[in-house]
């Protein structure tokens, strides 16, 4: 089934070089330039994937990004012309769950998008508990106490990943390689900023937490009975 992207630049020239290059790919590409008409747009069009530049005018790239994090879980990759940790901790923070610098490779922005929509994790049981939280992978949620707790796809295969290890630490590679793919390639600036966006849903108090536990050096693991 072709993946359906929306693609939102507003340099005319890396906007149309791109949606050829996806086109190639086998991805169906919308472009617009506005952060405005993205937004008219996914009220009205069902897409797969949005790709972002953070620096639109208007209503800019974050801005977009944590409306979409307000409508639900739809895929988000951020485009930045810098590399500096400002600007991609922002955009991750704002709730993107990868993010791409220019100039951009298309075969490596293809490989990111597979990588973010391919279901890699092996099977679950029907329900994983971290003390009182429920996770349900057969429909990607997550609860405590019969309340519902809303986390993008990310999130949840993260958290997913740390509860199925049932305690032992999972390390930062076998994370990245997990939750964004086997062919992921990048820094792990990604992997810190989400499991940040996550204490702060599903810990009572994220600056001392208790559930996902930070194993210095190695990677993370969680606390079944905090």
């Amino acid at each position: 089934m072709m993946v359906r992207v929306l693609l939102v630049e507003d340099d005319a020239l890396i906007s149309a070089a791109l949606a050829l290059a996806l086109a190639d790919e086998d991805f169906d590409v919308t472009q617009t330039a506005s952060g405005a008409v993205a937004l008219e747009i996914l009220g009205t069009v069902e897409v797969d994937v949005v790709l972002l530049d953070l620096m639109l005018p208007g209503i800019d790239g974050l801005t977009v990004c944590r409306e979409l994090r307000k409508r639900g879980n739809l895929p988000a990759i951020v485009i930045t012309a810098r590399t500096d940790s400002q600007d991609v901790i922002a955009g991750l923070e704002a709730g993107a769950d990868d993010y791409v610098t220019k100039p951009l490779v298309p075969w490596e922005l293809a490989a990111r998008i597979r990588a973010l929509l391919r279901r890699t994790a092996p099977a679950r049981p029907a329900n994983l508990r971290i003390g009182a939280l429920l996770l349900r992978p057969d429909d990607e949620s997550a609860s405590r106490d019969g309340t519902r707790i809303h986390l993008t796809r990310t999130e949840f295969r993260l958290l997913s990943e740390l509860a199925a290890a049932q305690g032992p630490v999972v390390t930062r590679e076998q994370l990245l390689q997990r939750v964004w793919g086997h062919d992921y390639f990048g820094d792990t600036r990604l992997l810190d900023v989400h499991i940040r966006r996550l204490r702060r849903k599903v810990e009572p108090d994220p600056d001392t937490p208790r559930l996902v536990l930070t194993v210095r050096g190695i990677g993370y693991r969680v606390e079944l009975q905090p």
